[in-house]
């Protein structure tokens, strides 16, 4: 790809940002407000996420010889990483999660799985991560986050933040959520992360589709960002006008909206807590949830059982319960897991976590009830399940969450009891 402006050399002066200005200035805003200083120069805007990934990598890979340009991502991870590197050709390796949590790999695999790609003569040079985890519902702690950064570091690996997820902790007093571009601007090397936000997926705005990336203020930081901005014009890939009208009034953080994100958080949190309690006392292996709107549980040491169904792999562990349940679970194979593992993500919206639309006759921050999510009227009731009385629902509950959660409880029962088909 040929190179314009400053960073390349060339006299036609730096490439034009990408993005309206006044998203661009919103979106700094933004990141001040969460301790990451930054100027509307420093921030290219797109129609998603994916598309300022895929601008990333193909910017940051130029520096490698072609077909040597690797890319580290976690597994899990979320689904639309992988895809982008493979479009440039680029390799992907995929490094283990350590047992606290998801979205970050293990930072002794990390340098074990660098050590063997260059060894394989691939060179890898960029490393993917989410701190916020909407697959597995979990945040990176920081000191295991600074781990995971010293050892990119020590690599020259480019950090790319997934940060889409960081403002759904369902208790943010206790869940402590730091961008890598903190750190690394208190160690001195702050070129080193990129910032990733898709707003579409986690702000309850209407209309909203964009996605916004932070450069660092450093020279590097501002070659990066001038590449990613010629990849991104090459690619016509700019904003409709009423996008880009959602994603500046997004990032300004209206209370309103604020308050509705607050409580599908809440809202979520206490959703994903009732399908954590369901699917251990399953048996499943699963951490405890903390942001976002997911549980990833691990039924491997159930297999002799879920064998006995004909449940050997993610993949059929994914159509029995999306078959007895709804398109509420997605097996670990989707997620860059061994589809060999039975492993699945399961989403609040099988208890009626879905957040109202915006046509939803309801006021902004009030929850409703997916009517799909309720399991069968005449679902019976489940050993070990709370049973609920006449009266309704137990406290904190909505109308048809009870019965969402018990026919939850009811399918998991069923599939790990052991019996044939």
């Amino acid at each position: 790809m040929r190179r314009t402006g400053q960073g390349s050399g060339g006299g036609a002066g730096p490439r034009p940002l990408t993005g309206p200005a006044a998203v661009r200035g919103s979106a700094s805003g933004y990141w001040r407000r969460r301790g990451l200083p930054t100027e509307p120069a420093q921030v290219a805007v797109a129609p998603a996420a994916p598309l300022l990934l895929l601008a990333v990598l193909a910017a940051a890979g130029r520096r490698e010889r072609q077909g040597a340009a690797g890319v580290l991502l976690p597994h899990p991870c979320a689904s639309w990483y992988a895809p982008q590197a493979h479009l440039l050709g680029q390799p992907v390796r995929t490094v283990p999660v350590p047992a606290e949590c998801g979205g970050v790999p293990d930072p002794f695999a990390l340098l074990e799985t660098v050590r063997r790609a260059r060894a394989d003569g691939e060179a890898p040079h960029a490393l993917v991560l989410s701190v916020a985890d909407d697959v597995t519902g979990t945040a990176a702690p920081p000191e295991l986050l600074h781990e995971v950064c010293e050892a990119a570091v020590a690599e020259n690996l480019l950090l790319v933040s997934d940060e889409t997820w960081r403002d759904t902790s369902h208790a943010p007093d206790d869940t402590v959520v730091v961008s890598p571009a903190q750190m690394l601007a208190e160690a001195g090397r702050p070129e080193q992360v990129v910032v990733l936000t898709d707003l579409g997926a986690a702000l309850p705005q209407p209309g909203l589709c964009a996605g916004v990336a932070r450069f660092s203020a450093t020279r590097g930081g501002a070659l990066l960002g001038e590449q990613v901005h010629e990849v991104l014009g090459l690619l016509g890939s700019g904003l409709s006008e009423r996008s880009a009208e959602a994603a500046e009034a997004a990032l300004s953080e209206p209370a309103q909206m604020c308050s509705r994100r607050d409580a599908d958080a809440r809202r979520n949190g206490r959703l994903a807590g009732m399908l954590h309690g369901a699917v251990t006392e399953a048996g499943a292996t699963c951490r405890p949830p903390r942001v976002g709107r997911h549980v990833y549980a691990d039924l491997d040491q159930l297999r002799a059982r879920l064998a006995a169904r004909g449940i050997t792999d993610a993949p059929r562990l994914e159509a029995e319960l999306v078959r007895r349940l709804g398109p509420y679970a997605e097996g670990g194979h989707r997620f860059g897991d061994d589809p060999r593992e039975l492993r699945v993500r399961l989403s609040t919206e099988a208890l009626g976590g879905a957040p109202p639309g915006p046509s939803a006759a309801v006021a902004p921050g009030v929850p409703t009830v997916s009517s799909t999510a309720a399991g069968p009227a005449d679902a019976g009731p489940v050993p070990g399940a709370r049973q609920r009385g006449p009266t309704g629902p137990a406290q904190g509950e909505l109308p048809g969450e009870a019965e969402a959660l018990a026919q939850v409880q009811s399918v998991l029962a069923d599939l790990t009891d052991g019996s044939p088909h």
